[in-house]
C-alpha cells in the first residue's frame, strides 16, 4: 500500500475565501482528489442517514438506565481529558505542531463529559454541581482548547 503526501495549498477558487484546501501534490497523476470526493461523499450521506436513528433512539430508549460500570465510565473518561490535556502541553512545550490534534481531541472530549455530567446528573445538588462544573470549568477549557487547535493548526507560509 503506497501512502499519499498531502501539503496544504491556497486555492482561492474564486470564492475569495483564502482557506486552505488540501491537495495532492502531483493533482493529475494522482487518484487521491477522486478518493477525498468520495470520502466526503460517503461521510456526507451517512451524517444524513443518521438521522432516522436519532429519532428511533430518543424515543425508543428508556428514560433511565443502571450501568455496571459506572465509576469505570467516567474514570475512563476523565483519564483521557486528562492524557489530552497533559499531551497537548508536553507537545506546545516542544514547539510540535500536533498539538493541534490533541487540542481538537481534547475540546471534543470536554464537549462530551460537560453534555453527559449534566445529562446524568440527579435532580437536586448533583445537577446543580454538574451545571456549575460545566459553566467554570469544563465548557471555558473546551472553548480554550477549540482556540489553541485553530491557532496552532499548520498553515502554509507560517
Amino acid at each position: 500500500m503506497g501512502t499519499h503526501r498531502v501539503r496544504l495549498v491556497r486555492e482561492d477558487a474564486g470564492s475569495g475565501s483564502g482557506v486552505s484546501r488540501i491537495l495532492p501534490k502531483a493533482a493529475a497523476a494522482s487518484t487521491f482528489p477522486l478518493l477525498l470526493r468520495r470520502a466526503a461523499t460517503v461521510l456526507t450521506v451517512l451524517g444524513l442517514a443518521m438521522i432516522p436513528w436519532l429519532v428511533f433512539l430518543h424515543t425508543g430508549l428508556p428514560a433511565t438506565a443502571q450501568a455496571s460500570h459506572w465509576a469505570w465510565t467516567w474514570t475512563g473518561l476523565d483519564s483521557f481529558e486528562a492524557l489530552g490535556l497533559f499531551s497537548t502541553g508536553l507537545l506546545l512545550r516542544r514547539g510540535d505542531c500536533r498539538a493541534c490534534l490533541t487540542s481538537a481531541a481534547t475540546s471534543a472530549l470536554l464537549l462530551v463529559d460537560t453534555w453527559f455530567d449534566t445529562m446524568t446528573a440527579a435532580p437536586g445538588s448533583d445537577f446543580k454541581l454538574a451545571v456549575l462544573m460545566a459553566v467554570f470549568a469544563e465548557l471555558p477549557l473546551a472553548v480554550a482548547c477549540a482556540a489553541l487547535a485553530t491557532r496552532t493548526f499548520p498553515r502554509p507560509g507560517r
